[in-house]
C-alpha cells in the first residue's frame, strides 16, 4: 500500500477516560471483526487487565477503512495505558506513530494524566486530535471542556470530535477526521531496511516475538537481519500483523507495523528501542531509540520455597522481555534465602509484577519493603546510591544524605482542596504552584518520593471521595535528615527488616514494627528482646516472655532447699539457653512486619 494512505496513530488519555472503548469502536467500525467476536476492551488481553479494569500492555491492530471519498486507507492503530507508572509502555508507543488521538471525558475534563501523555506526544512532534468522549452522558459539559484543553493545554479545541465510544455516537465523523487531519509515514521504501523495535514477547514453541515498525525499506521472509545494538543476526522465519486476529504476510514494507519471529531463543538480544537493519545491506545510521527508563521503587522478591529460584530467575527474564521497564538483580538475605532485588516504576507496577509471577508462572513469591534510590555523600568526598539499607555504609563516615523528590500535580474540585493540601503537608511536600480551571483547582507540589509510594495514592483517593487525578514525575535531590532504623532480634539486626526512613517517623516505625513482631513470634523457653534502634541508640522495645517449664511439678512436698535448688538450675539453663540461642522468625512474621 502507498504511504499517502497510511496513518500510524496512538490513542492517549487518562485513565479511565474511554481509550480501550474507542478501540472497540473503531475495530468494530472498520469491520475486522464481527458482531459475535466483539467483547467489552477486546484489546486488553490479559486476565489482570481485564479484572482491574485497566490496561497495562500497549497493544497495536491493523484496519481498513474505505473513506468517504473512495480511497482505501491503513489505519495502524496503538491502544495505550493511562496510569502513570506505564507511561513506559505510552512513550514507545508514541515513537512508532505519526500522530495522537488526545480522548477527554467530556463530564470530567482534563486531568493530571491527560496533561502527562500530551506533553509525550509534544515531544514526539505529533499531530493531535481533540476527543471529547461521552457526550451521550446528561453531566457532559462539553464547552467547559473545550475551554479546559484551551485553557489548560494550550491546543485549539474548535474542531473537536464529539463521540460516545459507549454507542458509536460520532465515530464515522472520528474515522474521517483521522484520514484528513493525521499525517502520512515519510519512509524511503528503496532505502535500506530501518524498523524499530517496540516490544517482544515469548512464545514457548516460536520463540521470542518482535512488534515492530518499519521507518524505511521493507522485510521480507527468508531475509537475513541484524539487531544494531547487540550485533545479534537472524533469518526471518515468518511476518504478520493484528487485525486483532493474526494475518500472516510475505513482507512489511516503509511506514507500517507488524510482528516477526526468527527462531530467536536468547532473550537479552532483542533490546527495546533497538534498530533491527539488513545484514547485508545495512542502514548507516539508527534509530535513537527510547530514552533509557529509570525504575524509582526498589524491593526484593523472593520464592516462598526455596526450590523455586531458578523457576523465579526464568520468569523475570521472560517478564523482562515482556515489560523493559522491570529491572533485577540477585541477591540473598539471611532469613527469606536467595531472590531478587527489583526496580519498578511504581507500587501498581510492583503489584503486577507480583500478580503475573502468581497466575502466569505458578510462583509464590515474598516481597520486602520498598525503597527508592538515596545519594550518600562520603566525608572523602565520594558519592554512593544505595537502594538496599543493608548497603548503608557506618553513619559516622557520612557527611549527608540526600532523597529523591517529585513533582506531584493534582487536579481536585474545590471542596476537597483543604484534604489534599493537608495530605501533601502531612507527607513533607512544599507547594509550588495552586491554579483553578473552572471550579477545579490544580495543585502542584514538591514532595519526597519515599512518601509517595507508600499510601499516598490511597489516602487520596480517601480524602477526596475519588474525585481527584495524580500524577508525578522525578524531580530532583534534595539533602534531607534521613536515617537506617534497624530491627534487631535478641541483639541480631535483621537485614530483610531494615529499613532507611526520615528522622521524625522513625521512632513511630519502629514501634510499630516491634509491636507486630511480637503477636507474631512464637515464644520460646528463653526471653526474646525485639528492639529498634538508630546506630547504637534503642528507640523502640518489646519483650516476649520466656515459656516457664513446670520443674516443680514432681516435688511433692520435701525440704525447700531442694525446689530452690531445681530453680537455681532451671536459671543457669535459660541464661545459657538466652547466649546460644537462634530465633527462627516465620515468614508470615516478616510479611506482616513489612506490610506495617
Amino acid at each position: 500500500m502507498q504511504q499517502k494512505f497510511i496513518r500510524n496513530f496512538a490513542i492517549i488519555a487518562h485513565i479511565d477516560h474511554g481509550k480501550s472503548t474507542l478501540a472497540d469502536r473503531l475495530i468494530e467500525k472498520c469491520g475486522a471483526l464481527q458482531s459475535r467476536e466483539m467483547k467489552a476492551q477486546i484489546l486488553d488481553s490479559m486476565d489482570i487487565e481485564r479484572e482491574r479494569g485497566i490496561t497495562i500492555k500497549a497493544q497495536t491492530v491493523r484496519l481498513d477503512y474505505k473513506a468517504k471519498e473512495g480511497n482505501l486507507y491503513q489505519l495502524n492503530l496503538m491502544d495505550t495505558p493511562g496510569h502513570v507508572d506505564f507511561s513506559y509502555e505510552v512513550s514507545r508507543s508514541l515513537a512508532a506513530c505519526e500522530g495522537s488521538l488526545l480522548v477527554v471525558d467530556s463530564t470530567q475534563g482534563v486531568e493530571a494524566q491527560t496533561l502527562a501523555n500530551v506533553y509525550q506526544a509534544v515531544d514526539n512532534d505529533h499531530e493531535i486530535l481533540v476527543v471529547l468522549n461521552k457526550i451521550d452522558l446528561p453531566s457532559a459539559e462539553i464547552e467547559n471542556c473545550k475551554a479546559q484543553v484551551e485553557h489548560t493545554i494550550g491546543i485549539s479545541a474548535d474542531n473537536a470530535s464529539l463521540i460516545s465510544a459507549k454507542t458509536g455516537l460520532g465515530v464515522d465523523e472520528l474515522l474521517e477526521q483521522i484520514v484528513h487531519h493525521l499525517p502520512s509515514p515519510q519512509g524511503k521504501e528503496n532505502d535500506p531496511l530501518k524498523a524499530l523495535l517496540v516490544d517482544s514477547w515469548y512464545d514457548q514453541y516460536l520463540g521470542v516475538i518482535i512488534l515492530i515498525r518499519v521507518f524505511d525499506g521493507k522485510i521480507s521472509k527468508g531475509q537475513k537481519i541484524k539487531m544494531m545494538k547487540s550485533g545479534a543476526t537472524y533469518t526471518v522465519e515468518s511476518i504478520g500483523y493484528f487485525t486483532p486476529k493474526k494475518i500472516m504476510v510475505n513482507e512489511l514494507s516503509a511506514g507500517q507495523v507488524g510482528f516477526i519471529t526468527a527462531a530467536i531463543k536468547q532473550v537479552s538480544n532483542c533490546l527495546v528501542g533497538d534498530t533491527i537493519t539488513d545484514d547485508k545491506n545495512p542502514t548507516p545510521k539508527s534509530l535513537p531509540g527510547f530514552k533509557k527508563n529509570l525504575p524509582v521503587v526498589f524491593c526484593g522478591l523472593y520464592p516462598a520455597s526455596d526450590v523455586d529460584f531458578e523457576h523465579l530467575k526464568e520468569a523475570l527474564e521472560k517478564l523482562c522481555l515482556n515489560d523493559s521497564s522491570l529491572h533485577y538483580e540477585q541477591e540473598s538475605s539471611s532469613a527469606l534465602g536467595m531472590g531478587f532485588r527489583c526496580g519498578f516504576l511504581g507500587m501498581l507496577h510492583l503489584e503486577v509484577i507480583q500478580e503475573r509471577l502468581e497466575r502466569e508462572f505458578d510462583i509464590d513469591v515474598i516481597t520486602t519493603s520498598p525503597s527508592v534510590i538515596y545519594k550518600i555523600h562520603l566525608q572523602d568526598g565520594k558519592t554512593i546510591e544505595i537502594h538496599n539499607p543493608k548497603d548503608m555504609p557506618d553513619p559516622q563516615k557520612v557527611a549527608f544524605m540526600e532523597e529523591p523528590w517529585a513533582k506531584v500535580t493534582i487536579f481536585v474540585p474545590d471542596e476537597y482542596l483543604g484534604n489534599v493540601l493537608n495530605l501533601c503537608n502531612e507527607k513533607r511536600g512544599q507547594q509550588i504552584d495552586l491554579t483553578y480551571a473552572d471550579k477545579r483547582a490544580m495543585v502542584v507540589y514538591q514532595v519526597p518520593l519515599n512518601e509517595i509510594i507508600f499510601d499516598f495514592y490511597d489516602r487520596l483517593k480517601s480524602c477526596t471521595r475519588g474525585y481527584s487525578s495524580f500524577d508525578w514525575q522525578m524531580d530532583e535531590y534534595q539533602e534531607s535528615d534521613l536515617v537506617k532504623l534497624s530491627i534487631l532480634i535478641n541483639g541480631e539486626a535483621s537485614d530483610s527488616l531494615s529499613s532507611i526512613t526520615h528522622k521524625t517517623r522513625a521512632e513511630s516505625r519502629g514501634r510499630a514494627i516491634c509491636q507486630k513482631l511480637k503477636e507474631l513470634i512464637p515464644a520460646q523457653l528463653f526471653e526474646i528482646k525485639i528492639q529498634a534502634a538508630i546506630g547504637a541508640k534503642i528507640i523502640a522495645r518489646e519483650t516476649i516472655k520466656a515459656l516457664r517449664k513446670d520443674v516443680l511439678a514432681k516435688c511433692y512436698g520435701g525440704d525447700i532447699t531442694r525446689k530452690r535448688k531445681l530453680l537455681e538450675k532451671q536459671k543457669e539453663g535459660k541464661k545459657k539457653m538466652r547466649s546460644i540461642g537462634n530465633v527462627e522468625i516465620p515468614k508470615s512474621a516478616f510479611i506482616a512486619a513489612l506490610k506495617v
